[in-house]
């Protein structure tokens, strides 16, 4: 019997919405399976994926073979790397502390690009809703206005007056 790490497909027609499980490979598709493990939903942008990365490790380490989009899943999950790094302490290659800290500084850094491309996704969205509408629709600070512009106004147009004065008398001069 050979286990597999699988997708199966729910949602209606042109909404797929997936259950990751870990089934036999001879059960159809969407039959039986022996556990689910978690989630995806490839219609989010980016998608959302919730996975019981402890269970998923439990099975990849017993022999569990996963299909290609769920190892590029796991991959992205870290559960992979997860994987590799056992395997060097099982054969003592490094020491379970140096794999814990790999693992824990991988994870933060895959944190920080995944808030910066959601955060991009975001101003995209606003920018195309901009585009569309031609205002954003964003709440924005008041800007307070500086009260001082108001006098130097008054002073370009005292200077302006004095400039057209000297001019006016020159064309009453001619006449």
């Amino acid at each position: 019997m050979a286990v597999k790490l699988r997708l199966q497909r729910k949602g209606r027609r042109k909404a797929p919405f997936y259950h990751i499980v870990v089934a036999d490979s001879r059960a159809p598709r969407d039959g039986r399976f022996i556990e689910k493990i978690g989630t995806y939903n490839p219609l989010t942008v980016p998608a959302t994926i919730e996975l019981n990365q402890d269970a998923a490790f439990k099975w990849l380490m017993i022999g569990a073979e996963p299909t290609d989009t769920v190892n590029a899943i796991l991959r992205f999950k870290g559960v992979l790397l997860r994987k590799h790094l056992q395997l060097g302490v099982n054969k003592g290659a490094i020491t379970q502390e140096v794999a814990d800290e790999k693992l824990a500084a991988w994870m933060a850094g895959k944190d920080g690009a995944i808030t910066k491309q959601k955060e991009a996704v975001k101003e995209q969205k606003l920018a195309r809703i901009a585009k569309m509408d031609g205002v954003a629709k964003i709440k924005v600070k008041p800007v307070e206005e500086v009260p001082a512009e108001e006098p130097a106004t008054e002073e370009a147009t005292d200077a302006a007056t004095t400039e057209e004065t000297p001019a006016a008398d020159e064309n009453t001069a001619e006449a």
